[in-house]
């Protein structure tokens, strides 16, 4: 739940926007980097058919599903046909001086089985509250609704697990039969960030940095005279600054906690020990046992 801002600046309580917070995990951050690379980018390249779209493979082993979910990205000897753009993520760290925004761990506050670490919101619970609040006022002035200050507010705060924060390498091959082709594709990787070589893409409400490695390895064998195809082949290699919440599948706990703060405090004792007499109508009325 976040405030908005009028054209001054200033807080308008009045507007409330609810979100509902999406988990970040390792699959999250590859589908939304293979849909910038993909979508964002959006690369043509010149073929014998015209101007046409690049396509974007997402390397695995799974070769067969590759040929059965897209076949015109293989020829009749199951062969790649160029130009094609193919990603492969090749490392991941967890280096500990790249810790995001949080320098320190930050256990779960409340030692339980919800967990939850860091405070994502805090709104209000209205329908409680009014209840403590008619209670008082009906308690003191046999009316409900009758406008006194409520000191017993009742506050809802959402919680989620300490995020992780990884470094993930990928690796996209550009590969081509043409020196044009080539030309075209790798282009965009130059000009698209303009001075610096980093940008930012997001899925889910969460926002993921990218830095694009300054060498672009080639890999051609125009050179060489020989009976093979000829190929023109750029390696691309992105570094991606990523963070991870929950234990995904494995998690036990929930991914989001919400907890309410007690209002009213009651310190129950026992009669029988301090010879307590309850009151039983009149209070000057008094039964001892």
């Amino acid at each position: 739940m976040a405030p908005k801002y009028d054209h001054t600046g200033v807080d308008d309580t009045s507007i409330i926007e609810e979100r509902i917070v999406m988990p970040s995990t390792i699959e999250t951050i590859d589908e939304a980097f293979f849909r910038y690379i993909d979508e964002e980018l959006n690369i043509f390249a010149t073929t014998n058919k015209g101007w046409n779209k690049v396509p974007v493979i997402w390397m695995s082993a799974e070769r067969s599903h590759q040929i059965k979910n897209n076949k015109d990205l293989r020829d009749s000897n199951s062969s790649l046909i160029f130009p094609a753009i193919t990603i492969e993520r090749t490392a991941m760290a967890k280096d500990p001086n790249k810790k995001g925004i949080y320098w320190a761990h930050q256990p779960p506050p409340h030692h339980d089985k919800k967990g939850g670490s860091i405070v994502m919101a805090r709104r209000l619970n209205q329908d409680k509250t009014s209840n403590f609040a008619n209670a008082n006022a009906y308690e003191k002035r046999g009316q409900i609704n009758f406008p006194k200050k409520n000191n017993r507010v009742v506050y809802q705060t959402i919680t989620i697990p300490m995020p992780g924060y990884i470094d993930i390498s990928y690796s996209l091959t550009l590969r081509t039969e043409y020196q044009q082709q080539m030309n075209e594709i790798v282009t965009p990787f130059i000009t698209k960030t303009g001075g610096i070589n980093y940008f930012v893409f997001k899925k889910d409400g969460h926002t993921y940095e990218a830095f694009i490695q300054q060498d672009f390895s080639q890999d051609n064998n125009v050179s060489n005279l020989e009976a093979e195809e000829r190929k023109y082949q750029t390696k691309v290699d992105i570094k991606v600054l990523g963070y991870i919440i929950g234990e995904d599948k494995n998690q036990e706990q929930p991914k989001i906690v919400t907890r309410e703060n007690a209002v009213d405090y009651k310190m129950p004792r026992e009669r029988v020990i301090t010879e307590d007499s309850p009151e039983l109508g009149d209070k000057d009325t008094f039964y001892r046992d």
